[in-house]
């Protein structure tokens, strides 16, 4: 970590708020517990605990990994469904494939991101390719889960495959973080990635002892999680680590810290950043599900089971 650098970060668009912007607050730090996801891959559930109020449009978020895997060790996902919502794939070391009832599919690498609207839905898949099984190696990455409003649940699915060099790269006024702006716009730098709800995702790197200040739509809410590393949040410096979550008041502009000793394994304060704009609709989720209502999620269930979501290609079984 991370996948995409640059070697002097001077050199980058520099972003920074205006002297008179509101710093929000740290309102919540909420700790991700650890589990395990599809054949066994640990993942930690980011946004646990936190009310839905401070995270729509976005549902969930897992960071998966960081895991060493011997040879034979890799895992990836079963055959699943999904339906009304995006899933948004950013891989910061290792490699995965993925494949879908509709012929869709691709290989993401490190600094890649994927991009799936799932929409009406489709049966997919994720795994590690065969060389990664067999020669073991880094795995780490995120996926976020971010709600479709009611007129998009049951739009045809789409892909975007963004690839690490096409993230807008920018850089704090002194140059102590790194900016890796994957989708919407910040200051004026839009990301590559196009997004049916608005909302900002961008991957930090903030140098021990450095300073982060954003400039944040004031319609957005704003969350943090940390990937690596300790520092703190808002104006008020409220501490927060890696595996912990971050969830700010209102204000028009964000802050984050870099503690100045950080753990030898990770010499710098990795976080993701994000927000969005509410899309303040009934959202009821149950599994690979994401509706406005029971009867939504009922239909969408029985869909499945009915092979109208796709089928699983031939030659895969």
């Amino acid at each position: 970590m991370p996948a995409v650098t640059v070697e002097n970060p001077l050199s980058l668009p520099r972003v920074a708020a205006p002297v008179a912007a509101h710093t929000r607050p740290a309102l919540a730090v909420a700790t991700a517990p650890s589990g395990f996801e599809g054949e066994g891959f640990p993942v930690r559930r980011a946004f646990a605990g936190i009310d839905y109020q401070h995270l729509d449009p976005f549902i969930m978020m897992d960071q998966m990994g960081e895991v060493e895997y011997a040879p034979g060790e890799p895992k990836g996902t079963p055959w699943h469904p999904h339906r009304g919502f995006e899933t948004v794939t950013y891989l910061i070391d290792g490699t995965f494939v993925h494949r879908d009832s509709h012929g869709g599919g691709g290989v993401i690498n490190d600094g890649d991101t994927q991009w799936m609207t799932a929409g009406s839905g489709l049966l997919h898949i994720e795994a590690p390719p065969e060389s990664l099984v067999l020669s073991g190696g880094l795995f780490h990455g995120l996926q976020l889960w971010v709600n479709l409003p009611k007129s998009d649940k049951m739009m045809a699915p789409r892909y975007q495959d963004i690839g690490g060099g096409q993230v807008k790269l920018l850089t704090s006024a002194d140059g102590g973080a790194l900016l890796r702006l994957i989708a919407g716009d910040l200051d004026g730098h839009q990301g590559p990635g196009s997004t049916h709800t608005p909302i900002t995702m961008m991957h930090v790197t903030v140098n021990p002892g450095a300073e982060l200040t954003l400039p944040w739509r004031k319609d957005f809410n704003a969350l943090a999680y940390a990937l690596a590393g300790r520092g703190s949040a808002g104006a008020e410096g409220r501490p927060f680590r890696m595996g912990q979550a971050v969830v700010f008041g209102a204000g028009d502009s964000v802050t984050i810290r870099a503690d100045e000793s950080q753990e030898s394994r990770s010499p710098n304060f990795e976080v993701v950043l994000l927000g969005g704009l509410p899309i303040r609709e009934p959202m009821m989720h149950y599994g690979p599900f994401v509706m406005n209502t029971h009867a939504e999620l009922a239909q969408a269930f029985e869909d499945f089971q009915a092979g109208r979501l796709g089928t699983i290609p031939a030659d895969a079984h």
